[in-house]
């Protein structure tokens, strides 16, 4: 029998802990993790932190965001439902303010009000109830801590052909997702090679001659390497549970978890948006 609750699912989980298993990260650039994660966090508030800060990394994957936070905090708590957690040991073994959680969104592991800062990116659209896990995440911060989030967007900046595509590539999404681990790296690899590297790569060029159209499909991953763009493939294919939200729905979630004012980054990945603790 299935051991799913309120707001984890089982093979959601597990899928996880695969993609990370795989693309652990390690081979990733140290130039090109830097911008990755400048693409989310620039709009982070570093300098108004505490001095030796709590933070907690909501759902840590392979700890490929903690590879860079955590020289920028005093503490980081690395929280992951999934055996992803052995990579995210392995990758930041050498940071000694670093701890491990076995955790999800549903069972964080902190008293209420301790923690001075959270993100929590790419996680939430792929649990059952993402309000729920906004208000677990607000409970454990303290008043005025900044809480960095990213939840795929509802292509609400986008032309209509963006909603359309997006429509076809989901039906696609859900037949994949069904397959064994296998055959979803098989074909998450072929996605990768035949749609997301021609369309980033010449877009790339066009970038080049000053041409690049605003709403150029994967513009995106135009600088941004192969082994990126298969790990993002099947993260998007992968997984059994995607949802999408535009920036008013956020707005009003972050509301109704506790959370004052919302500031969204004005740049690609969408949607990426700060917040505080109210």
């Amino acid at each position: 029998m299935s051991n799913e609750t309120p707001n984890r699912s089982d093979a959601v989980i597990e899928g996880f802990g695969e993609e990370w298993g795989h693309y652990d990260q390690a081979s990733l650039s140290d130039r090109e993790r830097r911008k990755i994660f400048d693409d989310y966090f620039h709009i982070f508030p570093w300098d108004d932190l505490p001095a030796g800060a709590v933070c907690a990394d909501i759902g840590c994957g392979s700890g490929r965001w903690a590879m860079v936070a955590a020289p920028r905090v005093g503490q980081l708590h690395c929280v992951e439902p999934s055996q992803a957690l052995a990579v995210a040991r392995r990758n930041l073994g050498a940071a000694a303010n670093v701890q491990f959680h076995q955790a999800g969104v549903d069972d964080l592991p902190f008293e209420d009000a301790s923690l001075d800062a959270a993100y929590c990116l790419g996680v939430l659209h792929h649990v059952p109830d993402p309000q729920a896990g906004l208000q677990a995440i607000a409970r454990k911060l303290k008043p005025g801590a900044p809480f960095l989030v990213y939840l795929y967007y509802a292509f609400d900046n986008r032309p209509w052909h963006y909603r359309a595509l997006w429509r076809a590539s989901d039906m696609v999404r859900r037949a994949l997702s069904r397959w064994p681990f296998f055959l979803r790296l098989a074909a998450s690899k072929v996605i990768a090679a035949t749609v997301y590297w021609p369309l980033a790569r010449t877009g790339r060029l066009l970038a080049g001659l000053g041409r690049l159209p605003a709403n150029w499909p994967l513009a995106y991953y135009r600088d941004k390497s192969f082994y990126t763009m298969c790990t993002n493939a099947l993260d998007r294919f992968g997984t059994r549970l995607e949802q999408r939200f535009t920036r008013d729905d956020i707005r009003r979630m972050l509301g109704r978890a506790g959370f004052g004012e919302v500031h969204f980054s004005d740049r690609a990945p969408y949607w990426s948006a700060i917040t505080h603790k109210r």
